[in-house]
């Protein structure tokens, strides 16, 4: 049996269509304003448009494509609909089921790349891991999760280096604040900001019996001098001793460093290295990258008062994954998902468990492209 036709193959949202007309549009105003004398004299003016111009060469080059795909179709269906000669018409089916693949495979790439990008994305990040409820259990937990993202990053081949840390006298940390250097490092560990809590049976615990301990964890992208503007007069600076498990004294020079930012109430202790000028150093970079995190923030409030992402809000207040000993799961509470082999993920192996809610994060932002 000859098939339907079934009209000219539109996948394409209407309302995507009308983003992707009045891109060109601009697209081509821009083209025209480069070429004005005016313009080309002005080099910032004339840098800004070629910007701005570059940043849309993507979408407009697949929208061609899509509309000459669209084009091939219509040739193709008047061929299916219209030619006597049969094998003619079934080389013409052929042809335009491999059309309207190729268009859907745009249309795909056409909506991506409609996706807003997080300007954060390629920035290095600050990682604050802090013990929650549960004790020495909850401190050796956040030990855990440090070794599980140094290992991550290390696999990564990215740098980490520890800014800041309080180790407790069993191995755990109160809290340990590290850099993570490297292409991406944002893009993938933003997913892992709110409360991570574990169950398990304490090696202390006689009887036997499950603990339920936390740690929250904060990603923060680390911020350029360009991102925040801090004035000298909004920091108090307070130097003291560096102290270490059981609240010896490290060194017995002054070099550990608190800022305080007055306008915010931000604290930032940073004591790991022994010169007082390099953990000063280290404590602005903390300050900037956690005053850029409420910058962004309220600027994504202000864009989207009522949007909650399928992944969560990164709140560091949220509970996101539950890691249960006895029963050797993991349980990511974002999106519902349950992976086994505890040991495998704390040393480092959790690709899987992040690809599942960047995937997740990527179908609710596209729905909210096309709705």
């Amino acid at each position: 049996m000859r098939p339907a036709s079934a009209g000219l193959f539109c996948a394409m949202d209407d309302s995507i269509r009308n983003q992707l007309t009045r891109i060109q549009q601009r697209y081509d105003e821009l083209t025209n304003q480069m070429g004005h004398p005016d313009i080309a004299a002005d080099y910032e003016r004339l840098n800004a448009i070629a910007r701005e111009r570059a940043e849309m060469g993507t979408l407009v080059e697949l929208f061609a494509d899509y509309q000459a795909g669209e084009a091939e179709a219509a040739s193709a269906e008047t061929m299916v609909d219209d030619e006597p000669d049969a094998e003619l018409r079934e080389m013409a089916e052929s042809e335009l089921l491999e059309i309207r693949d190729r268009l859907a495979g745009i249309d795909r790439r056409i909506v991506r790349a409609l996706l807003p990008k997080d300007p954060r994305d390629d920035k290095n990040v600050i990682v604050e891991i802090r013990a929650g409820a549960g004790g020495d259990e909850a401190a050796i937990f956040a030990a855990d999760l440090y070794r599980m993202y140094a290992r991550f990053a290390e696999r990564q081949r990215w740098q980490t280096e520890i800014i800041d840390a309080s180790e407790t006298e069993r191995g755990g940390f109160k809290e340990v604040v590290f850099e993570v250097r490297g292409a991406g490092a944002y893009s993938r560990l933003k997913y892992e900001s709110g409360v991570h809590r574990v169950q398990r049976v304490p090696e202390t615990e006689a009887q036997g019996r499950i603990h339920t301990s936390t740690a929250t964890v904060a990603v923060l992208a680390e911020a350029d001098d360009v991102d925040v503007d801090i004035e000298e007069k909004d920091i108090r600076t307070d130097i003291f001793h560096s102290s270490g498990a059981g609240g010896q004294n490290v060194n017995k020079v002054a070099t550990a460093v608190r800022l305080t930012h007055n306008p915010t109430g931000i604290v930032v202790v940073c004591q790991d290295e022994r010169s007082q000028f390099k953990n000063r150093v280290k404590a602005m970079t903390v300050l900037k990258s956690r005053l850029f995190d409420l910058q962004m923030q309220k600027q994504q409030a202000e864009i989207s008062e009522t949007r909650r992402s399928q992944v969560g809000s990164g709140d560091r207040s949220e509970k996101i994954r539950t890691y249960n000993y006895p029963q050797d799961r993991i349980t990511d509470h974002r999106i519902g998902l349950t992976l086994h082999s505890i040991p495998d993920r704390l040393d480092g192996n959790i690709d899987d468990l992040i690809d599942a809610i960047a995937t997740a994060d990527e179908a609710d932002r596209l729905q909210g492209v096309t709705a």
